[in-house]
């Protein structure tokens, strides 16, 4: 039993970090894009449950700590997307779309490698763009609702410079109570507190699939699943890259008509499972990665309260919290962006497209950020005569200093900004490195192939 408390208490703390630190952006994406307050609960227990049994699934089945979570930066872009012609059904029918891609790369590795081949610059880019209308949402809380928004940004703070893991959880606490104080009791009354599935019949339009789903999957696949395959990786493990994106794309498509908009592989949560606090000895720490799964499933229970909480606050005090727990996948974003010299106009036009909101021909700015980013390398390479953009051999991640914290390297649920690097197991090359894992010390080097027992995965063990 001693050997079994440390990774499940790791993966309890994992959970709870992971939901509380980003089920608000969920929440605020779902309802940008035409969700009613029903749905958007239904949408939040979906992609906890099905994340939670993609996780089981995948630690048992090849026992190696793959922690599975929402997509917090696609819930981001659905709010810089807001609404598509056709409603919410055309959101849902989206949602699947992208679960089949992701489905997809994981069955043929040239989708894979199609994701890769878009250049670090152009992706960090886009996904700064995507982030940028919620982290300013901090400044509009503190001018429109000062006295909410102070007490929480101010924690925040406080938790940020002496416990970065704790510090989104311990501002949602503080909103939690500010908006407790302030809103009479009798606004709970018509609320629907148990956890209830509600079904919506998918649509699909083509600039929704243009403008919605490809987005979604490009910014999944670039942000949270080639990241968590880099945190496996720099901590010692070869996880099936293909199995992954099969299992997770699978769970996508099936919690879609929920309203669940995406499931895939934590990135900084992931270090909280498979670094060395979770277990010391790397083949136990799956444990970890299961204990979080089946937490975040029965956290999902609690959707509809999370969601009557959200709809009594000012709804700019919800994307503060939001906000707050996407700064540092912006500075993440922002640093990839700008990381080679040759393309920082062309990473600057897609960030600037991308952050103003516009959608053309029903198609939203993430689409056209690409596009124009896109236009602008092939500009800049015909006029100079060769690459736009030539990046450096991808560098091992190493250890940052301080705890893995949501709140400071990324979303809640683990993201990470597009970057080089990425694993070397089966699958594409990425365009995507994780923050480098923390909390547990430097991750170290790959270990020797067939080094204890269950490490499917690991070369050497076939």
């Amino acid at each position: 039993m001693a050997g079994l408390s440390q990774p499940v208490l790791a993966g309890v703390v994992t959970a709870l970090v992971g939901f509380a630190s980003s089920f608000t952006v969920v929440l605020a994406g779902l309802r940008a894009v035409g969700a009613s307050d029903a749905q958007a609960a239904s949408g939040l227990l979906a992609v906890c449950v099905a994340s939670g049994i993609s996780a089981v699934w995948l630690g048992l089945r090849h026992r190696i700590p793959m922690s599975v979570a929402w997509s917090t930066p696609g819930a981001a872009l659905l709010v810089a997307t807001g609404a598509a012609p056709g409603g919410w059904p055309v959101a849902v029918g989206a949602f699947l779309v992208s679960g089949a891609l992701i489905v997809a790369a994981g069955l043929f590795p040239a989708l894979g490698r199609a994701v890769a081949a878009i250049p670090r610059p152009v992706a960090g880019a886009m996904l700064a763009g995507v982030l940028l209308p919620l982290c300013t949402a901090p400044v509009r809380a503190l001018v429109e609702v000062p006295r909410l928004a102070v007490p929480v940004v101010l924690a925040w703070l406080l938790l940020h410079r002496f416990a970065r893991r704790w510090a989104v959880p311990g501002a949602l606490v503080v909103a939690v109570a500010a908006i407790a104080l302030t809103t009479p009791v009798s606004g709970l009354g018509g609320a629907r507190l148990l956890p209830a599935v509600e079904l919506t019949a998918p649509a699909w339009s083509l600039s929704a699939m243009v403008g919605l789903a490809l987005p979604l999957f490009l910014v999944t696949m670039a942000a949270q699943n080639v990241p968590g395959m880099a945190v496996l990786v720099g901590y010692g493990y070869r996880p099936p890259f293909g199995a992954a994106l099969r299992a997770t794309g699978l769970t996508t498509v099936v919690a879609a008509p929920a309203g669940g908009h995406a499931v895939n592989l934590a990135a900084i949560t992931a270090a909280l499972a498979a670094g060395p606090d979770a277990h010391p000895d790397p083949d136990r720490r799956w444990i970890a990665s299961v204990t979080a799964g089946i937490g975040l499933a029965l956290l999902g229970l609690g959707a509809g309260a999370a969601t009557a909480l959200v709809a009594l606050a000012p709804p700019v005090l919800i994307e503060a919290v939001a906000g707050l727990a996407l700064l540092g996948a912006l500075a993440t974003a922002l640093t990839s962006a700008l990381a080679v010299p040759a393309a920082r106009e062309a990473a600057v036009v897609t960030f600037v497209v991308t952050a103003s909101g516009v959608t053309l021909l029903g198609v939203g700015g993430a689409f056209w950020g690409l596009v124009a980013g896109g236009v602008m390398l092939l500009l800049f390479r015909h006029r100079s005569g060769g690459p736009a953009a030539p990046e450096p051999p991808p560098a091992p991640a190493t250890a940052s200093p301080g705890p893995a914290s949501p709140g400071s390297g990324a979303a809640g649920q683990g993201v990470a900004g597009p970057a080089s690097g990425g694993p070397a197991s089966s699958g594409p090359a990425s365009v995507a490195v994780a923050s480098a894992p923390s909390g547990g010390g430097a991750p170290p080097t790959p270990r020797a192939a067939g080094r204890g027992p269950g490490r499917r995965g690991v070369p050497g063990r076939r």
